[in-house]
């Protein structure tokens, strides 16, 4: 095994143990699961690593709260770390690597990024882009990682710019405002949906929107088919909003979805897939193979740069462990828009 002799044992960790807030505590190694059993991916956490960021996405929040369903406590939230390598029984990785880990069960099945350090199994590391500062990397995470897979399913569908407006959903949260800083830097005009068009149109011009829509035209019950308005659309919503998205879709436009904010529940027709022929693509971001990942970040982390992901995670955003609970608590009431980041160090 390689071994890094520099770090000390013990860290500071947050953790949920019930249906209440989590709370910061004194961790050691001997706490971190040596295994993992998270679907699909049994087996021993061969590597160590040391984290420096992770970020909050809405099932952090959740776990947060105590309120992630199924949750198994205790747990250490984060579905996301970015850090550097402290051991490895890996021939992939060697001490001092930096990497990155989005999903693969961290954070709601097996102890995730809110903590000094983690357990992990290798094949859940991607090497740090080379495009990518660890902090930037931290404030794409899971969310943004997401935009990038939703974005590239628009253009595997053929969707281009000068088939007209791309619609994002959910635009101030993570998913969306990251959609909307790489639709409008491939050319697409986009019109992003939110329910705080009032307070919040500045933000999502400033990310390049064109236009933005108030959620409420969007929240009645869809009918068959509506008038065409989109060429496509990234949706986090789900429920009502993606029924009548799919209704305004134009003939051979694709919707990729990768949320369930707005409900579970699909009520729709087979009108718009069979009549216009368009896609609902979804997406699926926590256990893609590898390979996939790399080549999402290959093609769309370039567009990412400290600028651009400065509008969506500002110098103010980059928060503690200390202050996630309350943070969380804000999220699920829809009081927290763009990224936050979270240095395990504060």
């Amino acid at each position: 095994m390689r071994v890094s002799k520099t770090l000390c044992q013990q860290f500071q960790a947050l953790v949920t143990r019930g249906k209440t807030p989590a709370t910061l505590e004194t961790l050691t190694r001997a706490d971190l699961p040596a295994s993992s059993t998270v679907r699909a991916q049994p087996g021993e956490c061969d590597t160590l690593v040391q984290v420096q960021y992770s970020n909050l996405n809405y099932k952090d929040a959740l776990v947060l709260t105590g309120k992630y369903p199924g949750l198994k406590p205790p747990m250490v939230g984060g579905i996301d770390l970015v850090g550097k390598v402290i051991e490895t029984k890996s021939d992939s990785l060697k001490v001092g690597d930096s990497i990155v880990v989005n999903g693969w069960g961290i954070g709601t099945d097996h102890y995730g990024g809110y903590a000094g350090e983690a357990r992990i199994k290798s094949s859940w590391a991607i090497p740090l882009p080379s495009s990518l500062t660890a902090q930037c990397a931290a404030k794409i995470g899971t969310a943004g990682y997401t935009a990038m897979l939703c974005v590239q399913a628009i253009e595997a569908n053929g969707v281009k710019p000068e088939d007209g407006v791309v619609l994002v959903t959910g635009a101030t949260g993570g998913v969306g405002s990251v959609s909307i800083l790489l639709l409008s830097q491939l050319g697409y005009k986009v019109a992003a949906l939110t329910g705080k068009a009032d307070s919040e149109s500045a933000y999502l011009k400033s990310l390049g929107a064109t236009e933005v829509l108030d959620r409420a035209e969007f929240e009645n019950d869809p009918k068959p088919l509506g008038k065409e308005k989109f060429a496509g659309c990234v949706d986090s919503c789900g429920g009502k909003i993606l029924a009548n998205v799919l209704t305004m879709t134009k003939g051979f436009g694709t919707v990729a979805a990768c949320g369930l904010a707005g409900g579970m529940a699909l009520n729709t027709t087979v009108a718009p897939f069979i009549l216009r022929g368009v896609t609902l693509a979804g997406i699926e971001s926590v256990f893609l193979p590898t390979e996939k990942r790399l080549t999402a970040y290959e093609r769309f982390g370039p567009l990412l740069t400290p600028d651009k992901l400065g509008l969506v995670c500002g110098e103010d955003q980059t928060v503690g462990l200390g202050q996630l609970p309350e943070l969380g608590a804000q999220m699920l009431k829809g009081k927290v828009k763009g990224r936050y980041i979270v240095d395990v160090s504060k």
